[in-house]
């Protein structure tokens, strides 16, 4: 696939390496010169210096025969007209555009081929805000994503001594929740992924990745570690695009204090906001922590535009008190180095947005796709198609699918029909080895390395006897 990807930063730099690696035609266009070297030198791409929404800049970049157009610089507006100019000029089949202003966002029915020719918005705010939401909404998770609009998760966590699986086989799951459906779809142990199997035991410390309908997660969790506790209270640090959306979203059901810098953005943020609690003045201004009571927050969320201030105000909140820290890194290098320590997760906007875009990028009937452990593995929602003669999946048997090295088939959304052949809502049917697979069904998979993309693409590709 030829693809150009507008904006060098942190997400288009990310997404280019993610998708040079999978056999793509990949150019980037940026008037940033040594970002571009930068990237050059450390992956196979083209690289084209110019502004991104001229016509003659695309045109060298190769807009012609594009399959794809990604527009992520940092401007809205650039990213708007560069796919009105893809569109008009030079047909290009799909546009995906970034666009951080909820002005743009709040307007969707705005964005077709007869007025501004955008197929798909992307808003890393609004990504970046569900993803921290859903991690509060599970005290105690590593990392959650949703499937099939939010009716299965996987969920990852960190197994303790002393839970009840916790050095048992995980055959003796279904002993310990006879009522509890749910799939391990990886482990990792010492950052290194171990595929899991019936004898496989659990151990104090692992990173266990499981699938489970969602309102089944919380039995799960309490298997391979103590319950967190609700949380109720909570401290956000920033009062940028995602701050507000998470502010929005937690203050109905939690109580919540907002830390804002800028005077005149915490008088704003006051109108907007019902319920919370909005306080001017630095998030690492120790004096103000103690007197907001940070050592009684359950949970602290850093989410400035700066990671210096966000590491800093996290570990400061940490040592005075705060049950949690969550942090927001733009910078990948400094991920591996906090968290784990006094921050307890440490979030990466750039692999939260990268699963988005990939999820248009990816061959076949896929509709979700998330990158998980920073890239290096993915978890897939794929729809079967076709019959037992012209798929390699539908009318098989999870047991008898010849699936890549480390892929896991963890769940499968069903729709129920009702006597007339109508859809009746939908089943989440936990995947074990006797499932067969039926034309129709969201599968979702678990991918250790996300080099086996193409395989899974092609396993669940159509022959010509469908047609």
């Amino acid at each position: 696939m030829k693809i150009i990807i507008l904006g060098a930063g942190q997400v288009g730099g990310a997404l280019a390496a993610n998708l040079s690696s999978e056999a793509n035609d990949i150019t980037v266009v940026d008037r940033n010169e040594n970002a571009l070297r930068e990237l050059r030198d450390r992956i196979d791409i083209g690289v084209v210096a110019g502004h991104a929404s001229h016509p003659s800049v695309l045109l060298r970049a190769g807009i012609e025969d594009a399959d794809l157009l990604i527009a992520v610089t940092s401007d809205d507006e650039i990213n708007i007209v560069a796919c009105e100019i893809a569109h008009s000029l030079f047909h290009t089949p799909t546009k995906i555009a970034r666009l951080r202003s909820q002005e743009y966002a709040s307007y969707p029915s705005m964005f077709r081929n007869d007025a501004i020719p955008v197929d798909v918005i992307i808003s890393p705010e609004q990504i970046v805000s569900n993803y921290i939401y859903r991690l509060v909404e599970q005290p105690g998770a590593l990392q959650v994503v949703d499937f099939a609009d939010g009716r299965v998760q996987l969920v990852a966590v960190r197994a303790y001594y002393g839970g009840p699986l916790v050095g048992q086989e995980l055959r003796f799951i279904r002993q310990h929740m006879p009522k509890v459906d749910t799939r391990v779809a990886a482990i990792y142990r010492r950052d290194r992924p171990i595929t899991p199997r019936g004898d496989t035991v659990i151990e104090a410390d692992d990173e266990v990745f499981f699938i489970a309908a969602r309102e089944d997660i919380r039995s799960v969790m309490s298997e391979l570690r103590r319950l967190d506790r609700p949380y109720k209270r909570i401290v956000i640090a920033g009062g940028g695009n995602i701050g507000l959306s998470l502010a929005s979203k937690l203050e109905e059901r939690y109580s919540v204090r907002l830390i804002e810098f800028n005077e005149r953005r915490a008088a704003l943020l006051a109108e907007k906001l019902r319920h919370t609690i909005v306080l001017h003045g630095s998030a690492s201004d120790r004096e103000l922590l103690l007197e907001e009571n940070v050592e009684d927050a359950d949970v602290f969320l850093a989410v400035t535009n700066s990671d210096e201030a966000n590491i800093m105000s996290s570990m400061l909140a940490k040592r005075l008190g705060a049950r949690k820290v969550l942090t927001l890194i733009g910078n990948p290098a400094y991920v591996d180095l906090v968290q784990g320590g006094e921050i307890d997760i440490a979030i990466s906007p750039q692999q939260a947005t990268i699963g988005s875009l990939l999820t248009h990028v990816r061959r076949g009937d896929i509709v979700n796709v998330h990158s998980l452990r920073r890239g290096a593995a993915e978890a897939i929602e794929v729809i079967a198609h076709g019959d037992s003669k012209s798929s390699k999946v539908v009318g098989r048997n999870v047991e008898d699918i010849d699936l890549p090295d480390g892929a896991t088939i963890g769940a499968i959304v069903r729709a129920k029909k009702n006597e007339n052949g109508g859809n009746n809502g939908h089943e989440v049917l936990i995947a074990h080895d006797d499932t067969r697979i039926e034309s129709g069904d969201h599968v979702i998979l678990f991918l250790v390395d996300r080099r086996y993309t193409r395989d899974i693409e092609r396993l669940f590709q159509v022959g010509f006897t469908f047609f």
